[in-house]
């Protein structure tokens, strides 16, 4: 995470610099609860998995943005909006493009008022 003490950043970076994979205390307490609560994948909400900029792209898409009018509003390069894209597809894991869309706009909807 962003804001992780130095010392954190470096023993991630160590982890991953041997083929590891390295999640912060938060994450792993997060992600050991949801599989103790049983909850499945699909009841966890894209806020949980996302980064606050991949979740401003999903909220973006579902919004109706493309990926050119996100990278205009955002100041930021077409290219690094479809990196945001191919990340929360991976996150996300829809079955199409279509269904990460619907997904967006499903999540647009129920936050709107926020």
């Amino acid at each position: 995470m962003k804001r992780e003490a130095t010392g954190h950043v470096l023993q991630a970076m160590r982890c991953v610099l041997e083929g590891k994979l390295y999640l912060g205390d938060k994450v792993a307490g997060m992600m050991a609860e949801k599989f103790v609560d049983g909850k499945l994948a699909a009841t966890i909400s894209p806020a949980e998995l996302l980064s606050d900029r991949e979740l401003e792209v999903f909220e973006l898409l579902g919004r109706g943005h493309s990926t050119r009018q996100i990278g205009e509003k955002r100041h930021i390069s077409f290219r690094t909006v479809q990196s945001f894209c191919a990340r929360i597809k991976e996150k996300l894991k829809p079955s199409s493009a279509a269904e990460l869309l619907r997904e967006g706009v499903r999540w647009h909807d129920s936050h709107q008022n926020y």
